[in-house]
């Protein structure tokens, strides 16, 4: 089973090319945005949960986010693998995805960490906001906030995975075609 994490800061393309990734390798895409969006929508239990700490302006606990991840893991069946995007945003939650794979007979093949200069994210973002409405893309000192918040408290999982000799750190700066080669490049690579 391919399983993939897709990590770089707010503006890296993840979204875009984990959509390309999905498609080129049969995988199916956990966004842990989208999942907490659908559960709270459909009223489960767990995005009750989800929601009793986001209005509140809090983190939602390691314990909630794996229980829903945990959940669509199970929903995919016979899946050829998983992107993982948003996920883990710390080594915490990156020990306890590996322990929960490890159970289920698989881990993480590997990081796919997408590197950008920081005046292209916030260029990226900026443009982004243009287009999309996102309140949190069209204001520069927000942009940079994030990620400011990415480089102090997220970026440090990639030395997690970098331990574990997972770690592939992808030039993301190009066209999307460009970036999509380097990443299934990548991935071709590890699963020889």
């Amino acid at each position: 089973m391919l399983n993939i994490v897709l990590f770089g800061p707010p503006g890296a393309g993840k979204g875009t090319q984990s959509e390309l990734l999905v498609s080129q390798f049969g995988l199916n895409h956990l966004s842990t945005g989208d999942i907490f969006r659908a559960n709270i929508k459909s009223e489960t239990e767990l995005g009750k949960l989800a929601k009793s700490y986001i209005d509140k302006g809090e983190l939602v606990p390691d314990e909630v986010t794996i229980g829903m991840l945990k959940s669509e893991f199970e929903k995919a069946g016979d899946a050829k693998g998983f992107i993982f995007d948003g996920f883990p945003r710390t080594t915490e939650q990156a020990k306890a995805l590996s322990g929960f794979l490890q159970e289920k007979g698989t881990d993480i093949t590997l990081m796919l960490a997408l590197e950008v200069p920081e005046e292209e994210l916030v260029n990226r973002l900026l443009l982004r906001g243009k287009d999309s409405g996102r309140a949190d893309d069209a204001d520069e000192n927000v942009i940079r906030n994030r990620i400011k918040v990415y480089n102090e408290q997220t970026a440090v999982v990639a030395d997690f995975y970098n331990a574990l000799s997972k770690f592939n750190g992808i030039n993301g700066v190009g066209s999307i075609e460009q970036i999509f080669e380097r990443l299934s490049s990548a991935i071709n690579s590890s699963n020889k």
